[in-house]
This record gives C-alpha cells, structure tokens and sequence, in this order.
C-alpha cells in the first residue's frame, strides 16, 4: 500500500491538463479544455477537462474522473500502478506499506526493468559519445548516415562495444543482477557465461509516449549473415511491442499541432525526417498495424499517412492493418515513394520541401489504392478479380456508417465503377460483411456475459432514515453545491456551508452515500473550522466515489449566449450564479421539510379530539401552506407530486 502522505504529494504536484495533454490533443475553450474522448470513437470533441478542478469529464460516453482516473483507464493499470506511474513522472519517491509478495515481486520486476533499461541507455549513449570505440564505429556510422548531433542527442542513440561482455561485466559491477539483465533482453546466458545481446550493434531506446524506455532496438554493422540486422527487446512486464510506436514521444507534439501523423517503417527514417524538420513521424518498427498502435495515434490525429517504399514488398506492408485503420474512422492516406528509395534516402536526397511536395502530390486514399494495387496484380484473371472484389468489399464495410455514410457510398460507387461489377450487388456483399461482423460481436457479447461477474463494490450503509423518498438527483445536488459553494460567503451567514448545516437536517437525505457524504463534509467543518478543499472529494480514496465526483462536479456544457438574442433567454453567470444554485438547490429542502412538518401534522389531527388544539394545529397547517406556495412561486417550480400531502378538512 502507497502511504497516504504519498498519495497527497502525488495528487499536489500532478497537473491534469499536464499528464492527459501526453496522450491526447488539448484545445483550450475558456477556462477548460476540449479534446476528442480516447475512450470511443467520435469526430465531435467531447471530452472535457477542467484544470481548475483536477476532473475530466466526457459527455459522449460518460467517463469522467481525475488525473490518476485517467492514467487507469488510458494505460490499464490499477489503482497503486497509476499512482506509480505518476510519481514515477514527476520524479516522487513513494513511501509504502506492506504489499503482498505478488504485488512486491510484480513492482519490483517493473520498477528493475525501469531502471535497467535507463542505466542501459545512459551507457550505450556514453560510450557512442565518449569512448574511441563509440567514435569510430557507432558515431562514424551514423555521421555517414548524416545524423548531427543534436539529433543523435535527441534519440538518445547509442552504441555497444564489441567485445561480448563489456555491459555486463559494468552492470554487474554497478550491482545490476545478471538474472535481471537477462530478463530486460540486455544480456544473455550461454552454458553459464553472460554475452551481451547488442555487442557491436548501434542502439536506438525505444520510449513511450512520456520518455520513459521501454526497450531497445539494436542494428549490426558489420557484414555477418548468421546475424539478424536489427535484433529488439524480448517482450517483458513493461515492453510490448504492438503497443509502441518509435518516435512517438519525440513528435507527438508535432503530430497534434499539424493534426496529421506520418507512419514509416524504420528506425532511421523517422531519425532523417526529423532532422529534415519533418517531425510529426513516427514507426512501426516493421510491423503491421495494431489496434494499440492506431489508438496512440488516434489520441493525437486521425489524419494517417502511411510512407512505404515502391517495392512489392513495401506494397504489401502498406496494406496490412489498414482495415482496422478505417474501422476507427482514421482519414487513412497512402504514399508510395519512387522506387530505390525510402523515406530516409529520400529527404537526404531531395531535401525537406520537396518531399512534403511529393508526399502532397502522391497521397491515396486508402480503397482507390487497393483498387489500383488489386487490379494492376489481378490483370484479366477471374479468380483473382472475384477475390479482389470481396477484398475490397471487406474493406468498405469497415467505415463507419452512421459517421462516414457519404464516404461509404463514395467509395462503394468508384469500387463498383472501378472492378465492372453491379453497384446494388456491391452493396449487398458490404452490407453480407457488416452483418457477419455484428453477429460475431454479438457473440463474443454473449460469451462475455454468460462469464460470472466480478463482485459489485459494496459502499458504506447508512440507518433507514425516516424522510419519505425523493428525488436522488436533488441531493447529488445539494452534495455539488455544498462541496462546490461551501466555502464562499452568503447573506447573513459565514458560508454557504454554514447556511445548509442551518437550513438542511442529514434526515432529509434518504440515500445512505450521500447522507454518509454530508455529514463526513460537515464533521469536518465543524472540527477544523474551515470546508473540505475540493479535491478532499476529487481524490476520495473510494474510486466509485471519485467517480461519481468527476461527473457530479464538472461543468455542464454552457448556454449559447446567442439565446438571449434568439429566445429572450439570460444566462446568469459569477456571483449570481452560485447564489441563484444555492438558492434553487435550497428551496427543494426547505420545501421537504415542510411537507415532512404537514405530514407530521396531518397525524396528529387524526387524533387530535380537544378543538382548541385542532385550531392551533390547523392555523399552523395553514402558514406552512403559504410557505409552500411562496417557495415554488419565488422560484417558478412545479409542485413537487411525489411529496404532497393533501391539507385535512378543519
């Protein structure tokens, strides 16, 4: 367990707007920020963050929570992990309590890789710079390659001496474990010797989207045809690699400030472009696309320009993953370079202006390139062409119809026209595609529920309260104006907070969570003298809670200022807004309790027998009845149905 003083420092220093603008592009509106949600497709931004308090809130499909909350769903993580991921960020030391031995050998696996990996890149970027070997082989090479310095510096490259054991023998002697750096893929036990995995290999650190190193890939530079030219990182608890993509933590900036990512195969190529001054780059290292890799890129961009070499192979690469691509509503384009060259070559030979001319010149889009790859390979054969059809129907399918309908049917009439074949039968086959991959979801839903499901979080109970039922929306309310308003100063009282402890008894609350809330809110406004901070709630150590807080506490989307122009309709804003919330918020309370004080009377005159003290009632059911009516006239409500009591005859 993470100590609570830890936790604090974390949540102190963590800047919201900071940590989510590492993954997904921020406009600022106003006072918050607007970004399309990383959580489900969608073109229209609706994901919202507010700096000023610590949430985000997206009001599409509903997410909301605060920077650790983020950092849980974003990256999968537990609770304790996102914590460490943020201390790990911002440079914090965590003091923690007893774990289980699972949880120690899993975070200290982690924690060992982390640390590995950085000690690792610190020593290969060294001894490229420092050391007669690094210089004359490794940082010859990639002078040769045209690299300048900076640009070695800002890749961290690297470079690992000849002889075998040199890394290990310095790591060991710093105290790494050998069992360790085996597991990190650095070295590697051969009949109880240690050799180092990369000797005489110039090293590229592969970083996530923060900076972190994640791993490494290593290319051989002398002629050896036992040996694989690039040789990566074995997947391990922190390197995975269908969920990185080279480069990104270097130009995801510059991704999301051109609101387009170009994707290449290689190390060097991403390296070329950006000392070439084209920086939003990135690689997929010579794997096909995943749904990982398009969900980095997807927080950034939806713009994707796929740059391979004209070869066939090159041809081949750039249609692997491309269906998934167009599935998550990517705007996907495709360049083929002339052929011989790549990327690389090509902006050393050419220069930076025209290869974003010939990249502006030769861009696909992604179906009219199958079509033309498809038909030159298929010719005039039958089989390959009705192959080719269903291929190109498959991809179709995978638009999205209810976002894309007019794309859909662009491409579904040029692919008709295209391949000679009936346009109403092409439709028929997209529509055969989407249907089967409905059906296989629905399954695959199906299955998942059939699984058992995992225990419901059991929040803490409260007593019955007698009040009779209301509304649960009111009270979250009085909740958010309380945590909200609580501290700011109101007619007449010291706070708002002071004015509901006065105004509103915790019996009125018939949900248990929030009467538990309440009165947790108002004991320690009694005992310190001064309200709960708002990330007191924001950060509550019970996520349902945190949750629930993220969503309650969030600013609603404003009204157009066009209303009063079109409607006669004035928003009210500063500090009319907070007393007019408090106000309206109040009045439902001090109705309810007149309804509970009419009902209580109501009992009473059914046995009541003495007509004195019926009078006294009566004239008393009578003032709370103008009570009432004034209470709703002064803020123009309907009765409140579910509560009335109906006044007794005199």
């Amino acid at each position: 367990m993470i100590s609570p003083a830890s936790v604090q420092e974390v949540m102190n220093r963590a800047d919201i707007v900071d940590v989510i603008g590492q993954f997904v592009r921020l406009k600022k509106r106003g006072t918050n920020y607007l970004a399309n949600c990383p959580f489900h497709n969608e073109k229209t931004p609706s994901f919202n963050v507010s700096p000023s308090k610590g949430i985000y809130k997206c009001f599409g499909c509903g997410k909301a929570g605060n920077v650790v909350t983020f950092v849980q769903e974003h990256e999968k993580l537990t609770y304790p992990e996102a914590m460490r991921w943020l201390a790990d960020y911002y440079k914090i030391t965590l003091e923690e309590t007893e774990r289980s031995p699972e949880q120690q050998q899993q975070q200290l696996a982690e924690e060992s890789l982390r640390i590995l990996n950085e000690y690792a890149a610190v020593y290969f970027h060294n001894t490229l710079l420092n050391t007669e070997e690094g210089q004359l082989i490794g940082l010859s090479y990639f002078k040769q390659r045209g690299f300048r310095k900076d640009i070695i510096e800002r890749f961290r490259l690297g470079y690992n001496p000849e002889n075998g054991e040199t890394f290990y023998h310095t790591a060991t002697g710093k105290g790494y474990r050998a069992d360790m750096l085996e597991r990190a893929g650095l070295v590697k036990n051969r009949n109880g010797i240690y050799h180092d995995v990369y000797r005489g290999r110039v090293i590229f650190p592969i970083q996530n989207m923060t900076g972190r190193i994640l791993g490494f890939g290593a290319r051989i530079l002398k002629s050896n045809e036992k040996a694989p030219k690039y040789i990566n990182t074995p997947e391990n608890e922190i390197y995975i690699k269908s969920k990185v993509l080279y480069g990104m933590y270097q130009s995801r900036q510059a991704i999301g400030k051109q609101d387009e990512c170009l994707l290449v195969e290689g190390y060097t190529d991403v390296i070329s472009l950006h000392q070439a001054g084209v920086e939003n780059v990135v690689s997929s290292s010579g794997t096909s696309l995943t749904e990982d890799q398009l969900r980095l890129v997807g927080q950034l961009t939806k713009n994707l320009t796929i740059l391979y070499d004209g070869d066939p192979a090159g041809i081949k690469a750039a249609l692997r993953g491309l269906d998934m691509a167009l599935s998550q509503s990517f705007n996907v384009q495709l360049v083929l370079l002339p052929e011989g060259e790549d990327p690389d070559s090509f902006v050393q030979k050419s220069g930076a202006a025209k290869f974003h001319e010939y990249i502006k010149a030769h861009k696909q889009d992604v179906i009219g390139f199958r079509l033309e790859v498809g038909l030159n390979e298929a010719g005039t054969d039958p089989v390959k062409r009705s192959k080719l059809v269903n291929e190109i129907a498959e991809s179709i399918s995978r638009i999205n119809k209810a976002e894309d309908f007019s794309l859909q049917t662009h491409y579904t009439r040029e692919a008709a026209r295209k391949l000679n074949v009936d346009e109403a039968g092409l439709i028929n086959l997209i529509n055969k595609y989407i249907r089967e991959r409905i059906e296989g979801e629905q399954k695959h839903a199906r299955r998942e529920e059939a699984l058992p499901k995992p225990e419901q979080l059991t929040l803490p109970q409260e007593p019955d309260v007698k009040a009779p039922s209301t509304d649960e929306l009111q009270e979250w309310q009085l909740l958010r104006v309380l945590i909200e308003y609580g501290h700011l100063p109101y007619e007449g009282y010291d706070s708002v907070a002071k004015l509901i402890e006065d105004r509103v008894e915790p019996n009125l609350l018939t949900e248990p969570l929030i009467c538990t809330l309440f009165i947790e809110y108002m004991n320690h406004y009694k005992r310190f003298g001064a309200t709960p901070e708002l990330h007191y709630f924001i950060n509550y150590p019970n996520q349902a809670i945190r949750d629930k807080m993220a969503s309650l506490l969030h600013p609603q989307p404003g009204i157009s200022t066009k209303w009063q122009e079109k409607y006669g309709i004035e928003t009210i804003s500063g500090t009319l807004m907070y007393i007019n919330d408090v106000d309206s918020t109040l009045s439902y309370f001090e109705l309810k309790k007149i309804l509970l004080i009419q009902e209580t009377l109501t009992t009473r005159l059914s046995k009541e027998t003495d007509p004195v003290t019926q009078s006294v009632l009566q004239q008393k059911f009578i003032e709370l009845r103008k009570m009432e009516k004034d209470i709703l006239k002064r803020h123009k409500q309907v009765v409140f149905k579910s509560n009335k009591i109906k006044t007794p005859n005199p």
